[in-house]
């Protein structure tokens, strides 16, 4: 990166409402590799983990906590809530956009580790100039 430009801060985010490991482990393993080939700067104190019966609802505790984290280094810095695919912040469409918009209106955007992203595309959405 450049002396000029900060790399972005990254927030990992996942949801496990089973209790295999194995599988929570590996898309966490593909995010760390994605932040380091990337050059960017993972942010301490995560990843932010909603498990069990948390991981389903609309209420998510450890995504408050990190959207909180997200919304103070905001001022400062890009910020990005990488998750491993759509699915790991909701299966439903719409329960999904809500925790987009949410990231959003912390300052940050959504990435995953296939290269999607909201960057653009929702942040004209909630404002009213998307199709």
């Amino acid at each position: 990166m450049s002396g000029d430009i900060m790399a972005p801060l990254v927030f990992l985010y996942d949801r496990c409402a089973s209790r295999n490991r194995r599988d929570l482990d590996q898309r966490l393993t593909g995010c760390y590799g994605y932040v380091d080939s990337m050059g960017w700067v993972l942010a301490s104190g995560g990843p932010w983990l909603d498990r069990g019966a948390e991981a389903l609802t609309t209420q998510r505790p450890q995504m408050t906590v990190m959207l909180d984290r997200m919304r103070a280094e905001a001022v400062y810095r890009e910020v990005v809530c990488l998750v491993h695919t759509w699915g790991r912040l909701a299966t439903d469409h719409t329960h999904r956009l809500v925790l987009q918009q949410r990231i959003i209106e912390a300052g940050g955007y959504t990435l995953t580790t296939f290269g999607e992203s909201d960057r653009h595309t929702l942040r004209a959405v909630l404002v009213g100039r998307g199709a």
